[in-house]
């Protein structure tokens, strides 16, 4: 009979792969566009906050 192997054995027997190493350059421009989706997602954010104030209560009274 074999003895069982746990997951973790398996992963300290298997080789490190690296996978996809980035450029210093790629780095940057990833961090760019993170750094815009987050600055994006915040604008719109407070647009709805400031809407939401401005409209008050009122901005649940629609028509269904």
């Amino acid at each position: 009979m074999r003895a069982k192997t746990t997951n973790a054995a398996r992963r300290r027997a298997a080789p490190r792969n690296e996978g996809i190493v980035l450029t210093e350059e790629q780095k940057r421009a990833r961090r760019a566009r993170s750094i815009a989706i987050a600055l994006s997602l915040a604008a719109l954010a407070v647009l709805f906050y400031i809407v939401t104030l401005v409209k008050g209560p009122g901005v649940l009274n629609r028509p269904l």
